[in-house]
């Protein structure tokens, strides 16, 4: 089930925000557990268990993962520790990627759009 996430303090201007979570201590380095883009600037964060059930919000999109499926995709841990990186993404305009969103359409779709971007690092 994704988790809750909030934001605040979105850049002048924004059009539109991306969501990139990868497991960064995952065996294959880093590993896609999902992608989301087209995330309207009027909303303040997704709720516990947003995957699968955002067709309410309008165009956001959730991307495949590198399990090759859309939506969250958190792993079952061999063991404790794992860091995940949230990345958010203020952008300029709202992105065209087509069906099959990717970790790859997404970063080459967002070049000369990103406004500002926030980390945030979670130990599971």
């Amino acid at each position: 089930m994704s988790p809750p996430l909030e934001w605040y303090n979105l850049p002048q201007d924004t059009k539109s925000l991306s969501l990139l979570v990868q497991d960064i201590d995952a065996p294959i380095v880093p590993w896609v557990i999902w992608v989301v883009t087209n995330i309207p600037p009027s909303l303040k964060g997704l709720p516990e268990g947003f995957s699968g059930n955002g067709e309410e919000y309008g165009h956001v999109k959730e991307g495949i993962n590198d399990e090759k499926v859309p939506g969250w995709r958190g792993p079952k841990l061999p063991n404790h520790g794992h860091r995940f990186e949230f990345k958010l993404f203020a952008l300029d305009d709202e992105l065209k990627l087509g069906n099959k969103v990717t970790k790859d359409k997404l970063l080459e779709a967002m070049e000369g759009h990103v406004l500002g971007e926030a980390l945030m690092t979670a130990i599971f």
